[in-house]
């Protein structure tokens, strides 16, 4: 997992180091951020993130607003919602904004992994296949399939 930047966002921030300690131990770093703003403040500074893993509940600016400003400034950026009171609304919601996958805590590290690399793998095909359709000169579809998530 080398080579993918990943940004987990939580407001517990023993959980949250403990996971990016635990998945450093999995040769996958990731940056912290404690809250939404500072994940924000961090995208919008130039730190964007390959797979953000959100948490939902959070003071201040919540997951879902995250979420819903990170998905339309940077549709690229793969998220995986990882909460421990979410609903089937907060999840149908979610998932209508854009997230990749959708988590209740605890979720076990190794399936996190797993769901981190098939995000980050259908992030790299994705812009692989738009360069393809721009290379032919069809920009419109390689825009069409870069701004998919938008939708």
């Amino acid at each position: 997992m080398k080579g993918i930047k990943v940004l987990l966002v939580d407001d517990e921030e023993n959980f949250v180091r403990t996971l990016a300690e635990r998945m450093s131990m999995r040769d996958a770093g990731a940056t912290v951020a404690l809250n939404g703003e500072e994940a924000l403040q961090m995208v919008s500074a130039g730190e964007v993130p390959d797979v953000m893993v959100l948490d939902l509940r959070m003071p201040g600016i919540d997951g879902m607003e995250v979420l819903r400003r990170v998905k339309k400034a940077y549709p690229q950026v793969q998220v995986i919602v990882l909460t421990g009171h979410g609903t089937e609304k907060d999840e149908e919601e979610a998932r209508r904004l854009g997230a990749f996958e959708y988590h209740k805590k605890p979720v076990d590290i190794d399936i996190l992994v797993r769901d981190i690399r098939r995000a980050f793998r259908e992030k790299i095909e994705d812009a692989m296949v738009a360069a393809t359709f721009a290379q032919a000169g069809e920009f419109d579809n390689a825009r069409e399939i870069l701004d998919e998530d938008k939708k």
